[in-house]
């Protein structure tokens, strides 16, 4: 089982880029979309419903930001759109698709680069969260968590971790953060089960200043975190940098179920 997860920076955006011949070429059983910066009387047919797939989206109430969305090849027994928490709901930030005892999640965390207050927001999702993802672990369904996290978690995880270890993205609470989803909760990043060692051809995100991706000056926010049983499945976990359809690149993991 193929899934795929990739931030578009805006589905229209990436449609023009390529986006749509590209995934009926890769033909991955599911794909998680985040930041459609899109409403549902912005999207072609195409968008809507590419060819194969069934499509279900979670859009913000303001226009033209972030949203997130599942194309799937098999319809979902049951679609949660949201986390039943309006603040962070009203974002688009959260929609879970169960098929049988599995669920796939697309998630986009909130950045908290634009200032003080949008990382106290960040931090206050954050902990919200973490109460779902402890609870959703405890469940008997295997999940993987598709998204941007917006956080690099280990130094290896960006080029210039030196430079930002006071910048949101790589404060040490957030890094705290994420240690603590892994080791005391359970959760898996499958990406470094399989490449624990893998630095610059493990980033999926480059800023558009300063020549970032042609200079390969990258980060690894964009994970695949799944529950033991299906994370220990995975067996082939690639960055696509062929071709660019956002500032992200998309996370490719192959899974033997």
């Amino acid at each position: 089982m193929r899934i795929i997860t990739l931030n578009l920076n805006g589905i229209r955006s990436a449609a023009n880029k390529g986006f749509y011949p590209w995934l009926q070429q890769m033909q991955p059983d599911i794909i998680c979309l985040q930041e459609l910066k899109a409403q549902a009387d912005n999207l072609t047919e195409e968008m809507q419903a590419p060819a194969g797939y069934h499509a279900h989206f979670h859009y913000a109430e303001k226009k033209g930001y972030s949203g997130v969305g599942i194309y799937s090849k098999h319809k979902p027994d049951e679609v949660i759109v949201g986390l039943g928490i309006p603040d962070i709901d009203r974002e688009g930030r959260y929609i879970e698709c169960r098929f049988g005892k599995r669920a796939v999640i697309s998630l986009y965390l909130p950045s908290g680069s634009s200032g003080d207050e949008r990382q106290a927001y960040k931090f206050s999702v954050m902990k919200r969260f973490m109460t779902h993802l402890e609870k959703l672990i405890s469940t008997d369904f295997e999940v993987i968590i598709c998204g941007d996290w917006n956080i690099a978690h280990q130094e290896m995880d960006l080029k210039n971790f030196k430079g930002n270890k006071k910048n949101s993205g790589f404060l040490p609470e957030e890094r705290a953060w994420m240690t603590d989803l892994f080791n005391r909760v359970g959760w898996v990043d499958v990406y470094r089960k399989i490449h624990p060692d893998k630095t610059e051809e493990a980033y999926t995100w480059w800023s558009n200043r300063g020549q970032a991706w042609a200079k390969n000056v990258g980060w690894r926010i964009d994970y695949q975190i799944a529950t033991p049983g299906i994370a220990h499945q995975a067996q082939e976990a690639t960055v696509f940098k062929d071709e660019r359809f956002s500032d992200h690149a998309p996370l490719v993991i192959d899974y033997h179920l």
